[in-house]
């Protein structure tokens, strides 16, 4: 940490940097990283903000990338084709609500803070359903915007939230 510090200048710099890492990380994407950087001494509104920036970022890359990750990760082993296997099986059981309500299905499934939801769900799914790059960022978006809104809504309380983004 000291030589994260160090590096970009200051401490406040290094906390803004681990969380929007943080961020990245599938399964505790800002569901983590929002309370990760009020607890290392960043404002909450930096936190939230460092979190989203995180989270957004692998988003092109799975929406782009994923389906041909995947086929080279089959023809590696047949322990990653399990493991190709499975990621897909738990993404087809949330599909059908994608396809069904479009747009508003990806954002819900985005937006909902619990495991097997977020980001990185949305941009595999959005990558399955073959949906572009040009509808599936700003979908996604708003899904994270909301999910941020919703963590922080139940770690902090709705009236200091909302009193903290405020300042």
């Amino acid at each position: 940490m000291e030589v994260l510090a160090e590096l970009l200048g200051s401490r406040q710099a290094a906390e803004v940097v681990l969380t929007f890492f943080a961020a990245m990380i599938p399964v505790l994407e800002l569901r983590f990283a929002i309370p990760f950087g009020v607890a290392r001494g960043l404002r909450l509104w930096t936190s939230i903000w460092a979190s989203v920036l995180g989270n957004l970022v692998p988003v092109p890359f799975i929406v782009v990338f994923i389906t041909r990750i995947f086929a080279w990760l089959r023809r590696r082993s047949a322990r990653f084709n399990t493991l190709v296997d499975s990621l897909e099986r738990r993404a087809e059981g949330k599909k059908a609500t994608v396809e069904k309500y479009a747009f508003w299905g990806l954002v819900v499934l985005v937006a909902i803070p619990l495991p097997g939801t977020g980001a990185w769900t949305g941009s595999l799914i959005a990558a399955l359903l073959d949906i572009r790059l040009k509808r599936s960022i700003p979908t996604i978006f708003l899904g994270v915007l909301i999910a941020g809104a919703i963590v922080t809504a139940i770690s902090y309380g709705f009236r200091f939230g909302i009193h903290a983004i405020a300042n």
